[in-house]
């Protein structure tokens, strides 16, 4: 590694961590507020629509794409998504939850379509700034500023509203994701973007993605590699509920001590894909998570205690922090030249919607089986995942893009 090719990683964990705590703010805090202020569930579970613009942005990817065909475009993409991103921000706190529902409803979808394309931007820019042997590294940087961003958002920010109330914490929350564009615009290291190819990007290329060779081993690999945690992880707090557990016990074991393990986790996991290479990696993670779910499914027979909860927490939390950077940078990797964000974009798109669906899926099992179905079909899906992983994901040197 180059003389201050250091640089690059406080720049993208500036820009993750950005766009994590404002999207953490406003799907997880607000609802606690809107539910203090007796609002409806039917209302409190319509905010969660303010989340679809990180669902279907891979529509506006192959856009950004095109047009962002020089280091100068990239960075302007970047800061334009993100200052509209603040200035939206800085406009929903004139607006009172109590009167104005609805507009801050539509004020906050604007927001998350601004962040999304902030995002494909700050994706594509990723993969153009990093070697393929700075990519585990760099997606440290990105996950760890995600966790941390969550962190921030859920946890301290539910806590300074209370101080400082709903009009200045949005100024606040705005004013932090100006700061945070700081590095980038001090950021004078080289960037290497193919213009030839981004001058053929169309639409298109978004079905063009389903061609690629293997693409269907990939695929596989993306719709299961989460599939042994998400549902544990989202029937955790439900679990903790029926375990007795206070709200505020519980905000603090998964929030707080569950989100740090995440963040510890991710930062490791960089160091840890440089060292063993990418598929050796990916099946090291796997086996974690199944450990994970192993303890799980066998603290489902009887009645844990505090310490053993907290500790299952944490081997949750770090498997999922681990499994994110893996999945990151094996997707850096299978992008086709100028088409950095609609790829990446795609393939993390199809996570989502995988995890979607299985926790759902969670949901419907509960209902049959208890939280013994639940932790017990997160051990099968892990045990498949490592199958896929160890037959599916491609054998390369190490640090080598796959």
């Amino acid at each position: 590694m180059k003389e201050n090719s250091w640089q690059k990683f406080p720049v993208l964990f500036s820009l993750y961590i950005a766009q994590s705590i404002p999207m953490s703010f406003f799907s997880t805090v607000v609802p606690v507020i809107m539910r203090q202020q007796n609002y409806s569930l039917e209302a409190i579970g319509l905010l969660q629509l303010i989340k679809l613009p990180w669902i279907i942005k891979f529509l506006w990817a192959p856009l950004i794409d095109k047009r962002a065909n020089s280091k100068s475009r990239l960075r302007l993409w970047i800061f334009t998504s993100e200052l509209f991103y603040a200035a939206i921000i800085l406009s929903i706190g004139m607006f009172s939850l109590e009167t104005d529902f609805k507009l801050i409803i539509i004020l906050m979808v604007f927001a998350f379509v601004a962040s999304a394309t902030q995002d494909i931007a700050t994706d594509a820019f990723a993969i153009v700034l990093l070697k393929p042997s700075e990519r585990s590294l760099g997606n440290s940087m990105q996950s760890a500023g995600s966790f941390m961003g969550t962190l921030v958002g859920t946890g301290v920010l539910l806590i300074a509203y209370y101080y400082f109330g709903w009009e200045l914490l949005l100024v606040l929350l705005a004013s932090f994701v100006m700061v945070a564009l700081i590095p980038l615009l001090l950021y004078r290291g080289k960037v290497t973007i193919d213009r030839k190819a981004k001058l053929t990007v169309s639409f298109r290329d978004l079905g063009g993605f389903f061609k690629i060779p293997g693409i269907v081993k990939r695929i596989l690999i993306l719709s299961f590699f989460y599939s042994g945690i998400v549902g544990s992880l989202a029937m955790m707090k439900p679990f903790m509920v029926d375990l007795d557990y206070s709200v505020k016990e519980i905000g603090f074991f998964s929030g707080i001590i569950g989100t740090s393990t995440a963040t510890l986790a991710a930062l490791a996991s960089g160091f840890i894909i440089k060292k063993l290479g990418r598929r050796a990696s990916a099946i090291m993670f796997v086996i974690f998570t199944i450990i994970a779910a192993v303890y799980f499914f066998q603290l489902a027979f009887y009645i844990p205690s505090t310490f053993q909860m907290i500790a299952g927490i944490c081997l949750l939390w770090g498997a999922y922090g681990l499994s994110t950077v893996v999945i990151y940078t094996t997707s850096m990797d299978i992008v086709r030249p100028g088409r950095e964000g609609t790829d990446f974009t795609i393939q993390i798109v199809i996570t989502h919607l995988s995890s979607l669906i299985l926790v759902v899926l969670s949901g419907k099992i509960g209902d049959m089986a208890g939280y013994k179905g639940i932790f017990g079909m997160g051990l099968l899906l892990s045990i498949i995942t490592l199958l896929i992983v160890y037959v599916f994901m491609p054998k390369t040197r190490l640090n080598e893009s796959i």
